[in-house]
């Protein structure tokens, strides 16, 4: 059966569908509304950065062992679910306010909602989603498409409502949210007793043993040296900078909004192509791959002068997260019990990443306070060069050719009973 006749399929990517129009109709222009519309400085952003990653943590921890413990089941997608729904409320209502009269409580708060329903809970539904997709015989990249055109749709507009009021963008998040919550409500999952089995028989001992693992750390370097401070950059200086290159602010958010939505919709259809690249060069080559393209866009930032050539280096993250993202999938199932293939994504690729986001933010922040865009950027990129290239030495080639085989073999009859 064709993967597009799959209802879980269409389930799978409506949950991240709707979740990507959720969080990027927001989160796109995070930084431009503190920095821009409130009014913080560089400082005080890093800090709040620093604190919402701090908050996922302890969601990522706790989301990836109670998934690992109860397999498919849907609690965790009803929490997020209420979260989701009370995104608007919650930004206009409470956050906007304490952060501009007790900025401390409005941050830690701010931690906490933003750590569960969005840093925490994108972690967790990538991996749920995935667990979906290994269930019913569909390739993961193929599902995580429709979140990529999901964030291009919002943030397609999100611009346009920034400029005008971004208390729009909150009430709109709010809306995708009760599109989450119905489509919960309505999926329904099979749970065969030899997954009960198989889901019971894994202990808590079972899942943190794997913090024993030498190759396990060493994917922690890579992770902790590259995404980690790539995100700092995308996230919290690249959208303030980019605005700045338009004589008229409200012009470049609406531009950096067009663009946006131009890169996901390429990034979507990378997603669809990113399994044959990953498994045709394989995925400790597509890791350092990425590393490499990650460094290449923070420093080429740097070196472009205008919106033009800064517009063609932000299309570079099309390229580079659908390379990383599959990689990552496919690096953990060669290399690690799949039982626990949420622990190991969560703990290993976003724990690391937030880790360094609580690291790094702040003194990214003093850095572009004390010098430049410019020298910051070089300053990253130069990092992030040196990580990948460590980690050429450091990351595991493919588990013994009996089993990289078997693995390969497993996505082969899935996509061919899909």
């Amino acid at each position: 059966m064709n993967v597009f006749r799959n209802v879980k399929y269409w389930y799978s990517s409506g949950f991240l569908f709707l979740f990507f129009i959720t969080w990027s109709v927001w989160w796109s222009f995070y930084s431009i509304w503190l920095n821009q519309n409130l009014g913080l400085t560089g400082s005080q952003t890093g800090t709040i950065f620093s604190i919402n990653s701090f908050a996922s943590l302890t969601f990522m921890f706790l989301y990836g062992i109670i998934q690992d413990k109860i397999g498919t089941k849907k609690y965790i997608l009803w929490f997020q679910s209420v979260l989701l729904m009370g995104t608007g409320p919650f930004l206009i209502y409470v956050y906007e306010p304490l952060l501009q009269t007790n900025f401390l409580m409005g941050a830690v708060l701010g931690g906490i909602f933003f750590g569960a329903g969005f840093i925490g809970g994108v972690a967790f539904l990538e991996s749920y989603t995935e667990k979906i997709s290994r269930k019913y015989h569909f390739e993961f990249g193929k599902t995580r498409m429709w979140g990529s055109i999901g964030y291009a749709a919002a943030t397609l507009s999100a611009g346009i409502l920034l400029s005008i009021n971004p208390h729009l963008n909150f009430w709109a998040a709010s809306v995708a949210g009760i599109g989450f919550f119905l489509l919960t409500w309505t999926f329904k999952v099979d749970e065969p007793e030899e997954d009960k089995e198989k889901a019971s028989s894994l202990s808590v001992k079972d899942i943190l043993s794997v913090l024993k693992l030498k190759k396990f750390w060493l994917l922690l370097v890579y992770l902790f040296g590259t995404a980690c401070i790539y995100t700092v950059y995308d996230v919290q200086l690249f959208p303030v900078y980019f605005t700045e290159q338009f004589t008229d602010v409200a012009t470049g958010q609406q531009v950096y909004g067009y663009l946006n939505s131009f890169q996901v919709f390429i990034e979507s259809a990378m997603l669809f192509a990113a399994p044959f690249i990953v498994n045709k060069i394989g995925a400790k080559q597509a890791l350092i791959l990425a590393g490499f393209v990650m460094g290449s866009r923070i420093i080429g930032s740097g070196l472009a002068d205008g919106p033009v050539s800064i517009s063609l280096v932000k299309l570079l993250h099309a390229f580079e997260l659908p390379i990383m993202l599959i990689a990552v999938f496919k690096y953990i199932a060669l290399n690690f019990d799949a039982r626990m293939s949420a622990t190991i994504y969560l703990i290993g690729f976003k724990v690391s990443g937030e880790v360094g986001v609580i690291v790094f933010s702040n003194l990214i922040g003093r850095l572009l306070d004390a010098t430049s865009f410019e020298t910051t950027y070089f300053v990253l990129g130069t990092i992030v060069y040196g990580f990948t290239i460590l980690s050429i030495f450091l990351l595991s080639k493919h588990r013994k050719k009996e089993e990289n085989r078997s693995y390969r073999t497993t996505y082969q009859e899935a996509e061919g009973s899909a």
